[in-house]
């Protein structure tokens, strides 16, 4: 088994700080820059992500299996990879450009309904053949860890830009002298949003060329079987592994998501300055550098099993903390931005390290999908990813908009105003500090029990489908 050259690890692990660029504005700051800049309302969102899911439950799957099918000089992945960047380069830049209607219009619905649906498309363009690539030149167990790292270290560095930097530049592009993101108007934040979305989709299109041009597909399986959406899904529902690991990754991962997605709101209507919100993942972004040395430490003398049980345990505690701190702390919330945020590094040690091993994960589910039904379907069992988080984010959104529409959480004065709910606030305040640890144990008690790809068995898989590939 050859090992992959570091220059090469790197080359590929730059793509992911674009596609996190573009998934960071999407997942972070869509919801803020659509209720406050475009008056877009609560109940709309809560309908149209479920329905946008649904598609993507048809298509994510097709891609799969369209790569899967795909020969060209360049490889099967790397061709879509440059397609699927430049596809959702232009439309995260129309999403965040939408001009010339009046914000609450019809116009204005239609097309964040249109775009929104677009983006999810166009991003499984990108995903989809970007982390499905990795089994393709990385065959060894301790190797895909480190490309894992590697890429999930930039796909870090990606998501702490959007998180640390966005509502400064937002500012400086709006254009509004001496004020902030939570001050600005609803002309204003469309201009910053705008601008700062522009040059996110270059940056995408840009780290997405240096990864294509870096990067080798060696260990290629080809396949010619047309995509059948009923053999897609039998696929799927017999492979058990997969099906596991959709389960506790779409779970655990809606508790990080929840904590991306309300944090705005948090700092913004109980907090009352969300200039806050940036100190506070200016910490995280910290815990998701340190995470990077999890698994090259614990590789040592801990199986890739422990290592995750392991990062969900710190998660856990690092979320616990921040429920203790948020509650139990005396002071107002800018008095506990500090705490709250090395509680939120504590715990993005864990979540980044626990992204890094869902990575692995699925290679060796591909594996054991080869190893079980006979086929390798690499494309699409990776397709489960994009789409795990997609309804991972959705089910992060249910919660939020459905705790907005039952408090009547007020967004018709934007936010020069701040309206007093205390309903409001305590919604707000619970989806920040409880759900995310719930959700952590609930996935950590499913992985545990359920999971079976490690130890001996992992080893016969591995061995068994490296012997049917030489």
């Amino acid at each position: 088994m050859k090992k992959v050259p570091l220059r090469e690890k790197i080359g590929y692990g730059v793509g992911a700080i674009g596609l996190d660029l573009s998934y960071g504005l999407f997942y972070s700051y869509l919801s803020l820059y659509l209720t406050n800049a475009l008056k877009i309302s609560p109940l709309f969102l809560l309908i149209l992500a479920p329905l946008a899911r649904i598609w993507d439950g048809v298509n994510d799957p097709m891609m799969g299996s369209i790569v899967d099918r795909t020969h060209t000089k360049m490889g099967k992945y790397r061709p879509w990879i440059l397609t699927g960047a430049c596809f959702n380069a232009v439309v995260l830049s129309l999403l965040f450009n939408i001009a010339g209607f009046n914000a609450g219009t019809i116009g204005v619905y239609v097309l964040v309904a249109v775009f929104y649906v677009l983006w999810g498309m166009t991003n499984t363009l990108a995903d989809i053949p970007f982390w499905s690539m990795i089994p393709t030149f990385a065959t060894e167990e301790k190797d895909r860890n480190l490309v894992s790292t590697i890429a999930r270290t930039f796909s870090g560095l990606g998501q702490g830009i959007v998180s640390i930097f966005t509502s400064i530049i937002v500012v400086y592009f709006a254009g509004e002298a001496n004020t902030e993101l939570d001050k600005l108007s609803p002309a204003g934040l469309s201009k910053g949003f705008g601008k700062w979305s522009i040059i996110a989709s270059v940056a995408l299109v840009v780290f997405a060329c240096i990864s294509v041009a870096s990067t080798k597909e060696t260990a290629v399986v080809k396949s010619e079987e047309k995509f059948s959406f009923r053999k897609a899904l039998q696929v799927i529902r017999h492979n058990d592994q997969l099906l596991t690991f959709m389960l506790f990754a779409m779970i655990s991962n809606c508790g990080y998501y929840m904590t991306s997605g309300i944090s705005s709101y948090y700092f913004l209507q109980v907090g009352g300055d969300l200039k806050l919100q940036s100190k506070f993942n200016l910490l995280g972004s910290v815990g998701s550098i340190l995470s990077i040395l999890v698994i090259p430490i614990c590789d040592k003398f801990m199986s890739n099993r422990s290592t995750y049980r392991l990062s969900l345990t710190t998660a856990t505690v690092g979320y616990a903390g921040m429920a203790a701190v948020g509650y139990l702390l005396p002071g107002d919330v800018r008095d506990k931005v500090i705490a709250l945020g090395v509680c939120f590094l504590i715990a993005s040690i864990g979540i980044g390290s626990m992204f890094v091993n869902q990575t692995v994960m699925l290679a060796d589910i591909v594996d054991y999908g080869e190893y079980k039904l006979g086929k390798r379907n690499q494309s699409l069992t990776f397709s489960m990813k994009g789409f795990l988080q997609k309804m991972a984010y959705t089910l992060q959104s249910i919660i939020m908009y459905s705790a907005f529409v039952a408090t009547k959480y007020d967004f018709s004065k934007g936010m020069n105003e701040t309206v007093v709910n205390r309903q409001a606030d305590a919604a707000i305040t619970f989806m920040m500090f409880i759900v995310p640890p719930i959700m952590l144990i609930i996935s950590h008690i499913i992985f545990t029990k359920k999971y079976k790809i490690f130890g001996d068995f992992k080893q016969e898989v591995l061995r068994a489908v490296n012997e049917a590939h030489q």
